[in-house]
């Protein structure tokens, strides 16, 4: 029997029963289940199916249906089949929705009294267009002597969150916000995420907020952390924000222009200091009422994101830091959760610089700050080119990936000596944690369990990889969906992946991905191809034609396989 029992797929009924044809790849059988254990289940009906016996001379494993999703290529069932393939839930459990209901909405007195009050200073979010949780917010006032006071404000969720309720232990099994192409699956409540919680204009809110003060240059002079009351003036998106920034020009301008000259000092001293900047194009949709995908544009990032992610990078620094510099102080460290990025493996380095130097670039791996900004002007270099996606994504993979852990190795990526998630408690569970935490030190009370934190830390890394999973299928099967109107249509493409069973090629147009079979490169040239797997080609066996990661390769879509999220390709010509 394989490790994993449950497979996401569609019924095929017949006369003894029904087959379920999986929708994973590492499940090659399809999965037989008897009548009496089809339940309601119907003909081409999206399913979880769990394996219940395989045996040796049987050539299919036979299971039982424990859960209906709906009918095949319907949008809802196809975004909850990606959920429940990666084990991801889309709906709350009543009880504890009907806890959250139980929450008052209202803020005591006696609750406002023990708060800094932070009401009259002008105060604003800054999010997307469509974002409902609103989970921080940015205050700003300038000083006498010339300095300028910024409150970073959290929401203060752990407030109304309560350890060992069913609410705490429905957000820390989920562990995160899961962020699907047409939907959030939130890992709180909506009553809460949109609207307890959420840092709305014009409400009286409670934050978790760490306040400093700046100089003209940026330097932190001192800071606060505090638990606050706030009232937001305003609700901006980032293109109201950014309208600002480049007129002049509406409401709150000055005080935006003020924060931005001093996120651009942050931002260019982080990078000085080895930061590495990854700012890869992530692909959007624009939907109709049904889900189904009309166009596929690219969100652009600005300095109304930039001026948002360097506070948010501050504070969540300037916590970790307050906890971790007090380790020398200190028989052992506190235990803490920290947001952990480790350096670059040399091998994977050594090898992406290899790579690179096909296409005329060279990468610095001798040392690790001097790999961080040789890496920095590659990423600029590669700008505006065709090569610029494969490589950015390439770059990405050759890094370590960030997870949360108790044992503090510093954030490579963002050349931190500390680092934490304290920003976002609406969305992740790890900042709740240290909201939690930095509550109980602060108020002198006890050390917290080690082995349990890291445990718990293990868990939300998990989820977090899960969610991340499921948010690209999401956009795979999105592509594949919009695709399914563009059959026999011609698009130059970029080689983005070298295998044995042919080359992955990415589009120019729209950047969606898909398969060129080997079957279909051998008809084409007429010649069987091997793969070199050090070089990064295949080549042909009598005509020697060498097709490459990063080579030119126009193509037709062949066909757009829903059931798999897979494009795949016909090659047109191998120039353009």
């Amino acid at each position: 029997m394989p490790e994993k029992r449950e497979y996401v797929g569609t019924l095929q009924l017949n006369w003894r029963g029904g087959y379920v044809v999986t929708d994973h790849r590492q499940l090659s059988a399809d999965v037989f289940v008897p009548d009496h254990l089809l339940g309601d289940a119907r003909n081409g009906q999206k399913v979880v199916v769990r394996l219940t016996q395989w045996k040796r001379y049987k050539r299919y494993p036979e299971g039982e249906i424990i859960q209906i999703l709906g009918q095949a290529g319907d949008n809802d069932t196809e975004m909850h089949s990606i959920l429940a393939q990666f084990g991801l839930p889309y709906q709350y459990p009543a009880e504890a929705e009907a806890e959250a209901d139980a929450i008052e909405e209202g803020i005591s007195e006696a609750e406002l009294l023990r708060r800094k009050d932070m009401r009259e200073v002008t105060t604003f979010t800054i999010d997307p267009a469509d974002a409902k949780d609103f989970d921080d917010a940015l205050s700003v006032r300038s000083l006498n002597n010339g300095d300028t006071e910024v409150g970073v404000h959290i929401a203060d969720v752990t407030h109304y969150v309560r350890p060992d309720t069913l609410l705490d232990k429905e957000a820390f099994s989920r562990g995160t916000s899961v962020y699907l192409v047409d939907r959030v699956i939130p890992m709180l409540p909506e009553r809460l995420s949109n609207g307890i919680c959420s840092l709305r204009p014009d409400e009286d809110k409670l934050c978790f907020s760490v306040i400093f003060v700046l100089d003209s240059e940026a330097n932190v002079k001192k800071y606060n952390i505090k638990q606050t009351v706030i009232r937001s003036n305003r609700r901006f998106s980032y293109d109201e924000a950014q309208q600002r920034l480049d007129t002049g020009q509406g409401d709150y301008a000055p005080e935006l222009a003020l924060l931005n000259s001093l996120a651009q000092q942050l931002r260019e001293r982080r990078f000085s200091n080895g930061a590495v900047a990854f700012d890869r194009e992530e692909p959007a949709f624009t939907l109709d009422d049904n889900g189904k995908p009309l166009n596929i544009y690219f969100k652009q990032l600005k300095e109304a994101n930039w001026l948002i992610e360097e506070f948010m990078l501050l504070a969540n620094r300037t916590v970790a830091e307050l906890i971790g510099s007090l380790a020398g102080k200190r028989e052992t460290p506190r235990t803490f959760v920290y947001r952990v990025h480790d350096v670059p493996d040399p091998d994977k380095m050594q090898e992406f610089a290899a790579f690179v130097r096909h296409f005329g670039y060279r990468l610095d791996v001798s040392a690790r700050t001097t790999t961080a900004h040789s890496l920095n002007r590659l990423l600029s270099d590669v700008k505006g080119t065709p090569q610029q996606d494969m490589i950015e994504l390439l770059a990405v993979r050759s890094m370590a990936k960030a997870v949360y852990s108790t044992d503090n190795i510093g954030h490579y990526g963002l050349a931190f000596r500390f680092y934490t998630h304290f920003t976002s408690p609406i969305r992740r569970y790890p900042d709740m944690m240290v909201h939690r935490l930095l509550k109980q030190y602060m108020k002198g009370k006890a050390e917290a369990p080690k082995e349990e934190t890291e445990e718990r830390c293990r868990h939300c890394s998990g989820q977090e990889q899960l969610a991340v999973a499921a948010e690209r299928a999401s956009v795979k099967y999105k592509q594949a969906e919009f695709m399914q109107g563009n059959i026999g249509k011609e698009y130059d493409g970029i080689i983005t992946g070298v295998t044995d069973w042919g080359v992955y090629v990415e589009l120019v147009e729209n950047k969606c991905e898909g398969l060129v079979p080997m079957r279909v490169i051998s008809d084409f040239y007429h010649d069987w191809f091997f793969l070199d797997e050090s070089s990064f080609f295949i080549e042909g066996a009598q005509t020697g034609v060498k097709l490459s990661l990063g080579d030119p390769l126009r193509v037709s879509i062949a066909q757009a396989d829903l059931e798999k999220r897979q494009l795949d390709f016909d090659i047109v010509k191998s120039d353009w």
